[in-house]
């Protein structure tokens, strides 16, 4: 039987790793790519570890599921990965609690090669793998509760020790906390002294110690005043655990421990007795989902990944609703609690336009109206020429904005068809009529990625030469010197790769003009809860918008804004307003659009070359269920956003190449 197991397990590490490092390659690139905080998984099994065993045929049934969910959020997170497993009801003096955590080139199959094949387990234990009560027992992971963590680091050390999940130890079990989430506060250094005059000594300021710091404390008081209760009634200290942990009011703790939070979050927690927790931030800016059936609660950060893990419908996934906690007890019940007013909902819109996986219904029908909502905007650009443009996009996570960019121009010939079949006699006017129903966009693939040069892209001396062919084009296709070519990426950030390798790629074709659309709308200010957006000066938008008002006579706009932005920085959060939207007040979204085309334009190019933006108003119009835009309009969902975009332009200032949080 254990060599069936290992068969098994040798055919799907093959086949993961396989599409894995294809996926890496491939499935999630951009011109650009934007790394982002983070992924979750949270498992909770609910039936005796037998029944498992005897309905699914394996005593992994739970790692296997923890697993999936980990692979099928692969997108989310390749810097690092960790998990954590809980076993119940074990007898005092044996561990109950595992972890492993994995910094390699593959963590996930790291991970879970570890844990199917261990170096230092129990001799024979493959004799064991119909007898769920010696695995548990003897070999780690055999619990009922996991909880497994992706990290994309956008900040912070990488090493194995700052990976998630995170353990806040104690002899205790119901003072035992582990803690994994994807999140980002705007106010650590405000949590890191408010932690000091809870009289704790933090001896890191990072926002997962303050966090997991400050649950802790909430923790431990919540401890205390059960402790002194039952003592009261005169219970003996024996009898007072498992009172406490049949009693410990988790929504009272995650009340108290979150008051003071500024930021995006969505964050999961296990209680050493059994107990869990899934918070989400009151304005929803982090995604987080759950299911529910009488097998299993499991949680993730988004909503394929349960669908496609446990084969259920769409409609039977929960969104998690902003300022919630979905709290499961030891004993398996679980509720939906507010543990904060919740804010005016803002959800990230970037997870729609390019983070989360395109395979969620909702954000596939939003991308695909993205790229319809930019075909007016195109066709004016090219003049109405469609006899003369070639249409096609960046690999491979614009690919859902282009068919809906191809639908809404193939709704566009039909109507130019109609009218003009509608003035023709049909009978005599054949040939003319085949003419017109043979009026369709042109559409290619021309940029094909090439994912192994990329591994290559190692020295400084070679770094240019090779940038310039990560892709490969497909030739033949344009007509040199009369042909627009029209491409469609995510969205454009810095502009860096454009500039470096694409736009000099696409010119070797000799098209008269390349214009390159964007479905997201201009990037003019910076992240601060999560996503790896935090410089001012690194947005080509900004770098535009600086360079206009320098060409206009303007630069007192700049001095201006710096001043104000000083005058703010010792004043309360609440009074801070966000003055960088001044650099772009005198000019239009199309004025910006031109310049970042010039200072993207390569020396020597010889195709004109324009760049189109999404607008807010289409953004909005398209994914209308989260309006999250701050990275668009400067207009943050918590107060402590202000202050990070002011912090991040008086670094540019003064020239510090730093983040402002």
């Amino acid at each position: 039987m254990f060599e069936t197991y290992c068969i098994e397990w040798n055919l799907m590490m093959f086949c993961v790793k396989f599409a894995v490092n294809y996926a890496n390659h491939n499935n999630n690139y951009m011109s650009e790519p934007i790394k982002h905080e983070c992924g979750i998984a949270l498992l909770r099994l609910l039936k005796p570890l037998d029944f498992y065993l005897t309905k699914y045929g394996t005593p992994y049934y739970g790692l296997n599921k923890l697993h999936l969910m980990m692979q099928k959020q692969h997108n989310r997170g390749q810097d690092g990965a960790g998990i954590a497993g809980l076993k119940f009801n074990m007898e005092p003096g044996n561990k109950y609690i595992n972890r492993l955590r994995s910094n390699s080139d593959s963590p996930i199959q790291d991970i879970f090669r570890q844990v199917y094949t261990p170096k230092n387990g129990p001799e024979n234990f493959e004799t064991h793998l119909d007898d769920v009560s010696w695995l548990k027992q003897h070999m780690e992971f055999t619990g009922e509760l996991f909880l497994g963590h992706l990290r994309y680091g956008t900040f912070g050390a990488n090493q194995p020790e700052n990976l998630q999940p995170m353990i806040r130890y104690n002899n205790w079990m119901t003072k035992t906390l582990v803690l994994a989430g994807n999140f980002n506060m705007t106010n650590v250094d405000e949590l890191f002294n408010l932690l000091i005059d809870l009289g704790q000594y933090p001896v890191e300021t990072s926002d997962t110690i303050t966090i997991i710091e400050k649950i802790g404390h909430f923790l431990d008081q919540e401890n205390e005043a059960l402790y002194r209760r039952f003592k009261k009634e005169g219970f003996e200290k024996r009898d007072i655990s498992p009172r406490i942990a049949e009693n410990l009011d988790v929504l009272q703790i995650l009340i108290n421990s979150s008051k003071d939070w500024d930021g995006g979050y969505a964050i999961a927690g296990l209680l050493g007795h059994g107990d869990a927790f899934l918070m989400r931030d009151p304005s929803g800016i982090r995604p987080a989902y759950y299911y529910c059936d009488d097998e299993v609660i499991v949680a993730a950060s988004e909503r394929p990944v349960i669908q496609t893990s446990f084969n259920v419908s769409g409609h039977e996934v929960k969104e998690l609703g902003p300022g919630h906690a979905l709290i499961i007890k030891q004993n398996g019940s679980y509720s939906e609690e507010a543990f904060t007013e919740p804010m005016e909902k803002k959800s990230c819109s970037f997870e729609r336009i390019y983070f989360s996986r395109g395979t969620d219904s909702e954000i596939y029908r939003e991308r695909k109206q993205l790229g319809r909502a930019l075909v007016p905007a195109v066709m004016k650009t090219i003049n109405n020429d469609l006899n003369h443009t070639v249409f096609s996009y960046i690999p491979n996570t614009a690919s859902s904005a282009f068919r809906g960019m191809v639908n809404e121009l193939h709704n566009h010939c039909d109507r130019i068809k109609f009218e003009k079949i509608s003035e023709l006699d049909p009978l005599n006017d054949s040939e003319k009529l085949k003419e017109i129903l043979a009026f369709r966009p042109r559409v290619e693939n021309i940029a094909v990625k090439d994912m192994k040069l990329r591994t290559f892209i190692t020295q400084d001396s070679q770094r240019d030469d090779l940038v310039g062919h990560v892709y490969d084009i497909t030739y033949g296709v344009i007509e040199p010197g009369r042909d627009n070519l029209v491409v469609i990426d995510d969205s454009i950030v810095r502009g860096t790769t454009l500039r470096q390798s694409i736009i000099k790629i696409l010119a070797r074709l000799r098209p008269k003009n390349i214009i390159i659309v964007s479905s997201a709308p201009q990037i003019r200010y910076p992240d601060c809860y999560g996503i790896d957006m935090a410089k001012l000066g690194d947005f080509i938008a900004f770098r535009a918008a600086i360079a206009l008002l320098k060409e206009t006579g303007r630069e007192h706009v700049i001095t201006e804004v710096y001043e104000k932005a000083k005058a703010q920085l010792d004043l309360p959060k609440e009074k801070i307003k966000n003055q960088v939207k001044d650099i772009y007040k005198p000019f239009t979204a199309g004025q910006i659009s031109d310049k970042i085309a010039d200072l993207l334009k390569p020396e020597g190019l010889e195709p004109g070359l324009k760049i189109i933006y999404q607008s807010i108003e289409d953004l909005h119009a398209s994914i209308p269920g989260h309006t999250g835009d701050w990275y668009f309009t400067g207009n943050y969902p918590t107060l402590g956003g202000n202050k990070v975009a002011n912090l991040s332009f008086i670094h540019y200032v003064e020239g510090k190449n730093e983040r402002a949080y």
